[in-house]
């Protein structure tokens, strides 16, 4: 069976959806299940059992014989909270304890990390092992990315394979609940639908010109295909970026959106709250050249095609995938 952590978020109900239609339906997803605004992202997937997660490990420890894989993908994602005991639990210690066990039973083990460990860029966005203690996060959430990828990569007892993922600017379907964390293109989407505009950040940057700000946008089929093919792969284990590799602008996206629900363009900018300007990232791009080395060929959605099918088959009728 396959174990999928965070399993009523976002990007792990997707892989669960996709594990569906590759034929797996033993999957076993753990989460905090408390949140009503979560259950959608499961409804209709074949799954063989809930585990609440503060008592996985103690299931685990029963059935650990009869697991193929983990996607440790559970984390707080918050990048507003602030507090660091949290993070410090969540997403270094709980994971530390995957680790370990995954590495005692001979369980590979794909697991979330974060493109928000590069902080503003100023070492560049390679994968590289050898610069992750030069990071310099922006907040305590890829603080908590950061530190457990640089505890990883010094362990000595490892999981037979392992993987652990950069996401970048992932955005696609089952994102409803995430509020004011959820993708650029959902809030777009929901400007457009209120108002028939959208509003963008002014840049405060000589070197960019408003709405010429830079992401990395990938949507979250692709990263669950990646997913996927590390699982049926297995690799040479190790750190990696999953971004598409081409930054696009703020402007793109936008008006992509516009052109996918058929309204006419109407964008305005206001400026970026002065608490956050100094942490403000112009520009993000994945350097996915290890990835492509790993093996994964299939090619990317490009930005439009990716905001059409998330518009046109997901949020126009609030589906889920």
């Amino acid at each position: 069976m396959i174990v999928v952590t965070g399993a009523a978020g976002f990007i792990s109900s997707c892989l669960v959806a996709e594990l569906n239609e590759l034929g797996r339906q033993d999957i076993v997803v753990v989460d905090d299940f408390s949140r009503e605004d979560k259950v959608n992202n499961l409804v209709g997937k074949s799954i063989l059992a809930k585990i609440p997660r503060t008592d996985f490990f103690a299931w685990a420890n029963d059935f650990a014989g009869e697991i193929d894989f983990i996607f440790h993908l559970g984390a707080r994602t918050d990048t507003t909270e602030f507090d660091k005991t949290i993070f410090d639990e969540l997403n270094v210690a709980y994971s530390q304890d995957m680790w370990n066990f995954c590495a005692d039973h001979n369980i590979p083990l794909v697991y979330a990390s974060s493109g928000a460990t590069y902080g503003i860029g100023e070492n560049g966005y390679s994968d590289s092992h050898d610069i992750l203690d030069q990071l310099k996060p922006l907040n305590p959430y890829g603080d908590s990315k950061n530190e457990f990828d640089k505890w990883a990569i010094k362990q000595e007892k490892t999981p037979p394979f392992w993987a652990g993922l950069k996401f970048f600017n992932v955005y696609g379907p089952n994102e409803y609940h995430k509020g004011r964390m959820a993708s650029v293109i959902m809030h777009a989407f929901n400007q457009i639908t209120a108002s028939g505009a959208m509003k963008l950040f002014a840049s405060h940057n000589p070197d960019y010109k408003d709405g010429e700000q830079l992401r990395d946008f990938v949507y979250v089929k692709d990263v669950v295909s990646v997913c996927t093919f590390l699982m049926q792969e297995k690799p040479t284990s190790g750190l990696y970026n999953l971004g598409t590799g081409t930054a696009r602008t703020f402007l793109d996206l936008t008006k992509a959106t516009f052109n996918a629900m058929g309204v006419s363009e109407n964008i305005s900018f206001v400026p970026t709250p002065e608490d956050i300007r100094d942490k403000y990232q112009y520009f993000t791009e994945a350097d996915i050249t290890k990835l492509k080395s790993a093996g994964y060929t299939k090619p990317f959605y490009t930005l439009e095609e990716g905001v059409s099918d998330y518009v046109k088959n997901y949020l126009t009728d609030r589906n889920y995938y």
